[in-house]
């Protein structure tokens, strides 16, 4: 048997009933973990892409892991072209420009962590014309999750 000690501070349960869900034209990012859901030191989530989704131009300010669950998708990551698809992991540096393509017919599943407090942004400012609500507009830096 053995005891832990009162200075250990015990994990904590995100019930999958709980998980925050946001939905936006190109499908569903679903927080895992995060420091305000679970008390993470890192952010996690869930990308549902839809078939055939188009992402926008962005960047984040930091480092973020991707792992393919399903589905398949092509990323371009600076000048780089990458077809991805499960089991797949890519390591998306911070500050360079990345824009995913889903698959047209099964679109793509992946789990994605990045530090807490990442925050993405528009390249040189510029945002999308066509982007959704919660994207960055201009040269705002948010924190998406």
């Amino acid at each position: 048997m053995s005891v832990v000690p009162e200075s250990v501070v015990p994990g904590s349960f995100v019930s999958g009933t709980e998980a925050r869900r946001i939905e936006t034209p190109n499908g569903v990012m679903t927080t895992l973990a995060s420091p305000t859901q679970g008390r993470a030191g890192q952010a996690v989530w869930r990308v549902d892409a839809k078939p055939g989704m188009v992402g926008p131009v962005h960047a984040f300010d930091t480092e973020l892991v991707w792992t393919w669950l399903s589905g398949a998708a092509v990323v371009r990551l600076g000048g780089e072209r990458y077809e991805v698809g499960p089991g797949d992991t890519m390591v998306l540096p911070a500050d360079v420009s990345r824009q995913m393509y889903a698959d047209p017919e099964h679109g793509f599943v992946s789990v994605v962590v990045a530090s807490a407090g990442a925050r993405v942004y528009n390249p040189g400012g510029v945002s999308d014309p066509d982007a959704c609500a919660l994207a960055p507009k201009a040269t705002e830096r948010l924190v998406p999750l």
